[in-house]
């Protein structure tokens, strides 16, 4: 590890990452796309880094939730079909065409102002219609097949506006999740979406790329695959819940790693960290580690009862997380030399800690521990066992 300073670093398991896409195409449909989704920086892991990883592995499309992020898988060297799931400013329609970026559209209003930047660079940009079956964030709205049946029209409106091409049409589950308690919900979802296309497709009005399916409804919801499904979380070895009918037998991509900075010995009475939240009760001997929230280790696990791991062994963590550092209760272990590896997320020897178990001390679900991973935090990326890459916010 001498590539990077041993301080605070995640390491990324590019063949844990390989298996969980093979998960993900063995499960999906033949003849069905894989469509990567990598917002968020690759959900903390390193967006371009990850993409280069699972275009090799033969994902026909990727996902992100801004311009912004399209843009850097395009300057990472990222060539395959990208499609911006979120709002993206009309202005911008230019540079949607010139990095063949493919957009949501998701009310007649953003069509049009789309259609009219387009018109006026003269481009055409590509477009995925967005519907609104049930999620109620963005979308035409077509939850009830009878209710809201306008909507046909006004889709077929925004999708021939000049300047536009309707590429794909897709939807968001709400509950695909939620196992058997999601059924009802989720095949309303799905019944409300295949109207919309069939309708669509009756006023001569055909997409590509048909797309519904997320994570979950990857393994539980096989009917939902259509043209393309969307992994997410999947892709990094988290489950989405642990409801899942299907559950599929995924692999941790990630585990955060620290050192040990300090030890010293307290006496009976001694406070630690802000606010003096813990006293101790006994002669105890500490260890420092230097993680803290501005690495992404929140500072509501203090209340949740978390532990970190050090030579093998759960290692309560006592008082306030800081800024930079934690402190740790090492009394039951032997000599713990400075420069001691500590695992925050990850297994060390037979103990893991999941990033799963990390959310349940926080009070969150997995996906927001590992998107909250800070930029000071190098992701190291490791193959075949070996250091393959290192991704530096800090020192690119």
């Amino acid at each position: 590890m001498k590539e990077i300073l041993r301080r605070t670093w995640a390491e990324i398991d590019l063949d844990a990452l390989s298996h969980n896409f093979q998960t993900v195409r063995a499960a999906a449909n033949p003849q069905t796309e894989i469509c990567c989704v990598v917002k968020a920086d690759g959900y903390g892991h390193g967006a371009v880094r990850m993409a280069k990883e699972l275009e090799m592995q033969g994902a026909g499309w990727f996902a992100v939730s801004n311009l912004e992020e399209a843009l850097q898988l395009r300057q990472g060297g990222i060539s395959r079909p990208v499609l911006v799931l979120g709002f993206t400013p009309a202005e911008e329609a230019a540079v949607l065409a010139r990095e063949d970026i493919s957009q949501c559209v998701y009310s007649g209003e953003y069509a049009q102002e789309l259609s009219q930047y387009a018109q006026g660079a003269g481009v055409r940009v590509k477009i995925h219609a967005k519907i609104d079956t049930g999620m109620g964030r963005l979308g035409f709205t077509f939850q009830d097949i009878n209710r809201d049946e306008a909507a046909i029209g006004a889709v077929k409106t925004a999708c021939t506006l000049p300047g536009l091409l309707p590429e794909g049409i897709f939807t968001h589950f709400a509950v695909s999740d939620e196992g058997r308690a999601g059924d009802s919900f989720t095949m309303r979802q799905f019944g409300c979406f295949k109207e919309m296309t069939e309708a669509l497709g009756r006023e001569g009005l055909r997409f590509s790329v048909r797309h519904c399916a997320n994570s979950a409804a990857v393994f539980d919801y096989p009917l939902s695959h259509m043209d393309m499904v969307r992994a997410g979380v999947v892709l990094y070895g988290l489950m989405p819940s642990q409801s899942l009918r299907s559950a599929p037998n995924l692999r941790p991509v990630l585990s955060l790693r620290s050192v040990v900075s300090h030890v010293k010995t307290i006496l009976p009475g001694a406070t630690l960290s802000y606010g003096r939240t813990f006293t101790a009760q006994q002669e105890m001997r500490v260890a420092t580690v230097p993680v803290g929230y501005a690495d992404g280790y929140s500072r509501r696990l203090e209340q949740g009862g978390a532990q970190v791991l050090i030579q093998g062994r759960r290692c309560p963590v006592l008082g306030r997380i800081c800024m930079d550092q934690l402190m740790a209760d090492v009394s039951a272990l032997g000599e713990v030399p400075t420069g001691e590896r500590v695992t925050l997320i990850g297994r060390d020897g037979a103990e893991e800690i999941t990033a799963a178990e990390l959310a349940s001390w926080e009070g969150t679900i997995n996906y927001e521990v590992v998107c909250a991973l800070s930029k000071r935090v190098p992701r190291v990326y490791l193959k075949d066992g070996k250091m393959d890459s290192i991704y530096n916010q800090l020192l690119p």
